[in-house]
């Protein structure tokens, strides 16, 4: 259980769609903010990609900051999902 100094600087990023969809990550908040454009750096396929994601919208749950994040992939390296691969 975190201590309530560490609950608030803390906040969970939902990433909704792209490579990371379905992860959830603890992230700190700087200077009380959160981040409203994130980069994740991920391997797919043995490869490591650099991922952008924008921030969607942002809410409270049971005290502390969600903020939903959505694939910027215009920005990011192109990946193929694996679902659409031959």
């Amino acid at each position: 259980m975190a201590s309530p100094e560490t609950h608030n600087v803390l906040y969970t990023a939902e990433f909704i769609d792209g490579p990371l969809e379905g992860q959830v990550d603890s992230r700190v908040l700087v200077h009380g903010k959160h981040d409203s454009r994130i980069s994740m750096l991920a391997a797919v396929e043995g490869i490591e990609a650099l991922f952008w994601y924008d921030e969607v919208d942002e809410r409270d749950v049971q005290g502390r900051l969600h903020v939903r994040y959505r694939f910027d992939a215009g920005d990011s390296d192109p990946y193929l999902p694996t679902d659409e691969q031959d």
